[in-house]
């Protein structure tokens, strides 16, 4: 028997050119559910955190020396030299001076303490419950603070701890609240993100229900006063005081969610995930839920309830580097707290002597920024 082979031919150069053509067109035409992303090596994060540390350094400078009563920049720089090194001022500069360091710097320092907070909590947050609409006030922290601080206010509970009951107060709702959504989500097979969404926000209603009962009952100007200031945020009751203990929580918890940051990026794919990468997922859900209470809670006694920073920033920042919760929370507290400064700064000088609520103005940028990256093509985070 003969057998006889053909040569084969290669296909025509015309048919090999079109291939990579139409692969293209059909890899555009389904639109991946994970686009490609321009990633930052770790050079440029270091120097994107470098430039943020200045532009914030800045920020901070030019905030306290702007008000209804404008201080030069030079006497700004002295007043807080002479403060920090115990040097002297001239009589007549005794007003000035604690304009500028007993109540501007510690209200602009808080300012950007609770941006840079409420930018790594929401960061975080958004991975643990797998959810892009997550902000820190999801689980029912503010509502519960808000309750604490309008119990205090009407029956004066706490008051042996004078000017910061009310503070005190709110924190202690904080952990309350937080302690009942975290007992009331818990099943059988442990906390999942779904229960946690939806118990947080059950019970937010629940609260915000019981406060206004309360209010309803007992109608003092002080009462209400209370409610405008925990559902609309303001930094006007900084003090020297609060302000370390609130930095002491949100530096704190910023190192541990950073330490945290692999965890974070393989929960946020699934608890499967999760464990076949040898992640106890139900057990590092409970300790980084509680380190993210506990930082809300302590901002929130604060300063009140102040949305959108917690849900926006994390998102602009993962357009820059990515979605690594590493690189995430170092650049998304930064840039909260730079967003933060400005916005207080805003709060205090657009309709001078009186006082916008940080909510107001955090509605107005939070609102289009995101209803831009809803729609910007390309951009997808937790699916389509």
């Amino acid at each position: 028997m003969i057998i006889i082979t053909l040569p084969t031919r290669p296909p025509p150069k015309s048919v090999m050119r079109t291939l990579p053509t139409t692969t293209a067109t059909v890899a555009e035409d389904t639109d991946p559910p994970h686009p490609p992303r321009r990633r930052v090596d770790r050079h440029g994060i270091t120097a994107l955190a470098a430039l943020l540390a200045v532009m914030l350094v800045a920020s901070v400078f030019i905030a306290i020396g702007l008000g209804s009563a404008v201080v030069p920049p030079t006497d700004t720089a002295r007043y807080l030299w002479a403060a920090v090194t115990g040097g002297t001022i001239g009589p007549d500069e005794v007003t000035r001076y604690q304009i500028i360091w007993q109540i501007r710097t510690p209200r602009v320092l808080l300012a950007a303490v609770v941006g840079a907070g409420l930018s790594a909590v929401g960061a975080a947050v958004q991975a643990l419950v797998r959810n892009s609409l997550a902000d820190p006030y999801i689980l029912g922290v503010s509502a519960g603070a808000s309750v604490g601080a309008v119990t205090v206010s009407l029956f004066g509970a706490l008051s042996v701890l004078g000017i910061y009951a009310v503070s005190v107060g709110a924190f202690i709702g904080a952990v309350i609240a937080t302690g009942l959504v975290y007992l009331m989500a818990h099943g059988r097979g442990g906390v999942s993100p779904l229960r946690l969404v939806l118990t947080g926000v059950a019970l937010s209603f629940g609260f915000q229900a019981l406060m206004s009962v309360m209010i309803y009952f007992t109608p003092t100007n002080e009462a209400t006063g209370t409610v405008l200031f925990w559902t609309m945020g303001s930094f006007g009751a900084a003090t020297w005081g609060t302000l370390p203990v609130a930095a002491a929580f949100v530096a704190i918890g910023i190192v541990v969610l950073r330490g945290y940051g692999r965890a974070l990026d393989v929960m946020s794919l699934g608890d499967e995930t999760a464990a076949s990468l040898g992640i106890d997922s139900m057990r590092t859900r409970r300790l980084l839920f509680v380190v993210t209470a506990l930082m809300t809670g302590a901002m929130v006694a604060v300063s009140g309830t102040i949305g959108f920073v917690g849900l926006v920033v994390p998102h602009i920042t993962r357009m820059i580097v990515g979605a690594g919760h590493a690189r995430l929370l170092v650049v998304a507290p930064l840039g909260g707290a730079i967003l933060m400064v400005w916005v207080d700064l805003l709060a205090r000088t657009m309709v001078a002597p009186r006082e916008l609520q940080l909510g107001v103005l955090t509605a107005l940028i939070g609102v289009p920024v995101f209803v831009y990256l809803m729609r910007r093509n390309g951009y997808v985070f937790g699916g389509r």
